[in-house]
């Protein structure tokens, strides 16, 4: 037996195998690195979107004493009074199939609990004070609130609130019927 033909397919096996370690190793060490950097990447961005939405939260906030401040500047006797429409839950009830307490937000077809409770945070606590917010400030008090909240829409919640605060309870069940998830 000639001992060369057995000896250099082994030597080569070895160094392929020791070659394809080395390599493996190498690309291992890159992928690594490329996960922990867009995972940098990704901790960075989660951090600018807090700091944006704190931002945002403190200019809602600096607007609302501005307004307050310019309001309480006005004499009562200028300050237009919207008519408050008179709730009757005994009609709300009829309407709409179940007891409705006045200035409940829970009505609104996409807001549960939990909505309710963020935005009684933010300072709507009304039909009329969620009807009367834009659906961008309503997105933002979402997305402040988290990756649970933000996946809501709130296009039409200003709508129906506006129904509930003058009392147009067909309208609004009639309108409730054609959403989809309080979404039209």
């Amino acid at each position: 037996m000639n001992l060369p033909c057995i000896l250099i397919p082994i030597l080569v096996g070895i160094i392929c195998g020791i070659l394809g370690y080395l390599l493996g190793k190498l690309n291992s060490k890159e992928d690594d690195s490329l996960a922990a950097s867009l995972q940098a990447d990704l901790d960075a961005c989660k951090a600018n979107t807090k700091n944006l939405n704190t931002k945002i939260a403190s200019l809602e906030a600096d607007l609302a004493a501005a307004h307050t401040k310019a309001s309480a500047s006005v004499p009562k006797s200028f300050v237009a009074e919207a008519p408050s429409a008179l709730f009757d839950s005994a009609l709300a009830a009829n309407v709409l199939g179940k007891k409705i307490k006045q200035d409940d937000l829970k009505i609104v077809e996409g807001i549960g609990p939990k909505i309710e409770a963020l935005f009684n945070a933010a300072g709507i606590n009304t039909w009329r004070e969620l009807s009367e917010a834009s659906t961008e400030k309503l997105q933002s008090i979402l997305d402040a609130g988290g990756e649970n909240f933000a996946m809501h829409n709130p296009s039409t919640w200003a709508r129906q609130a506006l129904f509930a605060y003058q009392g147009k309870w067909q309208e609004l069940k009639e309108w409730q019927d054609n959403l989809l998830g309080g979404k039209e």
